[in-house]
């Protein structure tokens, strides 16, 4: 179950309103969120709810053990047990039949695959295992007494599936002690109609019209017409994984809960390192806090740490070696900013920088996008005109006039400027409209008119993909 689907809209979601309200104790609510992410999951894959239930009963067995014989010389031992399994169930689910085909090649052996389906969000549900671990083990966070807390903790299904990665620290507070708040409740439904936005009206028109242009034969491609779909691949990008996160945090506050940001307005950035600052959030921090710093972060070893951290973020996107070599290209970035670049942007335009970030991050994306990395290259031969193909032709022409205005809001919508727009519009009202009572009227307004139009979209349309669900 995705939630930009009719079903989610107007069928789960207001039944678990229904019973979740119904009840005053935070006890039957929990269980309720638990019931109900179970069957979220399952809706697709009933099968792997069984993994998930595994995933949680290693962290809260593993979490008690921890907690029990801290500072203990051996605690470091039980982590690293649990890690470990933690770590193979990724591996095996996610990894097994790549690693299994490489091996054929390096060998010329004919070793059989697994032929296991990839369990949605085991990137994501791994991961908040681990980090809950870690924290009991370093002491930032104490192990609940309560299975329930642990196994909503792993199963809450806002961030189950593509994040953002939740520590338990985020929410431990409100396992027990949440309240009810028609304007949390309020600010919920408006992230949450957002994100919906993003993702219906604006990630998937661009995805429709991207492979247009990205899947063309290399030959029969022009310059623009390479350079307008990887643009477009770029938006629907962006607004496909940021409108996920805005309607997991909005379902979150909706719940009581409140989830980490996971995107900032990362296309306005002016370096790699600043990209990357913005962009996934959470799973930045995840591997700032559990890998970088305790391999010696920028103290010791730090160009071995930088490309560690890069290579790790690469393969984990995806079990193939265009995902490794999109992270080592970013890791090479960052490292070549701050041994040079950083200098250099100082001496030139502010504009540059901005340029300059706009070209590599298309750049990368091209990695991104070809699992092929023949093809990738192919395509990038297409970039800068290297196969002899015109520089614009009929095709990108009537593509670009046809949704040129689609095309400039979707860059504008990827900026602060329309949330910058809209405030000075509050404080240029009359007083007589207060800009509270403005805002409560037009944010209702607001959120309608995007449910509808999304309704209308989801009713005619077949095409609604989440991308990061196959990570």
């Amino acid at each position: 179950m995705v939630f930009s689907s009719l079903v989610f809209l107007y069928g789960f979601l207001p039944v678990l309103f229904l019973l979740y309200f119904i009840f005053n104790s935070t006890l039957y609510r929990n269980w309720i969120l638990i019931i109900a992410s179970f069957t979220f999951y399952a809706w697709g894959e009933p099968i792997w709810v069984l993994l998930l239930i595994f995933c949680a009963f290693i962290g809260y067995y593993f979490g008690k053990l921890l907690n029990k014989h801290r500072g203990k010389h051996y605690n470091k031992y039980i982590l690293t047990v649990a890690v470990t399994i933690n770590l193979s169930v990724l591996i095996f689910f996610k990894y097994i039949d790549f690693l299994l085909q490489n091996l054929n090649l390096l060998l010329n052996s004919n070793l059989p695959y697994s032929g296991i389906g990839l369990p949605i969000g085991i990137s994501f549900f791994t991961f908040q295992v681990i980090s809950y671990l870690v924290d009991i083990y370093r002491g930032s966070i104490s192990a609940p007494t309560s299975k329930v807390h642990v196994l909503l903790y792993i199963s809450l299904f806002p961030q189950l599936i593509a994040g953002p990665i939740v520590r338990y620290s985020d929410i431990q507070h409100e396992m027990d002690h949440r309240t009810f708040s028609l304007s949390n409740f309020s600010q919920g439904i408006n992230r949450f109609v957002i994100g919906l936005g993003k993702k219906v009206i604006l990630a998937n028109t661009a995805g429709e019209i991207a492979p247009l242009f990205l899947d063309a034969p290399s030959n029969e491609i022009s310059v623009l017409g390479a350079w307008f779909g990887i643009s477009l691949f770029a938006l629907q990008i962006y607004f496909d994984f940021s409108g996920y996160s805005d309607m997991a945090i909005g379902l979150g506050k909706m719940f009581g809960f409140t989830y980490p940001e996971n995107f900032n307005y990362p296309y306005i950035s002016k370096s790699a390192t600043e990209f990357w600052r913005r962009w996934n959030m959470s799973l930045g921090r995840f591997f700032r806090d559990y890998v970088y710093i305790p391999l010696g972060g920028s103290r010791k070893y730090y160009v071995r740490n930088l490309f560690i951290v890069w290579f790790l973020t690469g393969f984990w996107h995806g079990a193939s070696w265009n995902f490794m070599f999109w992270g080592l290209y970013f890791g090479t970035l960052i490292w070549m900013e701050k041994k040079f670049l950083f200098a250099l942007f100082n001496k030139l335009p502010k504009w540059f920088a901005h340029v300059y970030l706009t070209f590599i991050m298309l750049i990368g994306w091209v990695f991104f996008y070809f699992t092929d990395m023949k093809k990738g290259f192919e395509f990038m031969s297409s970039l800068f005109g290297l196969n002899n193909n015109p520089f614009v032709d009929l095709t990108v022409e009537i593509y670009f006039y046809n949704n040129v205005l689609f095309f400039i809001a979707a860059i504008l919508i990827s900026t602060p400027l329309p949330k910058w727009g809209y405030q000075k519009l509050l404080i240029l009202l009359p007083k007589t409209l207060h800009p509270g009572t403005s805002d409560n009227i037009t944010v209702p307004v607001f959120n309608f008119v995007i449910l509808i139009m999304v309704t209308t979209l989801l009713v005619g349309s077949t095409y609604n993909p989440f991308l990061y669900f196959r990570f």
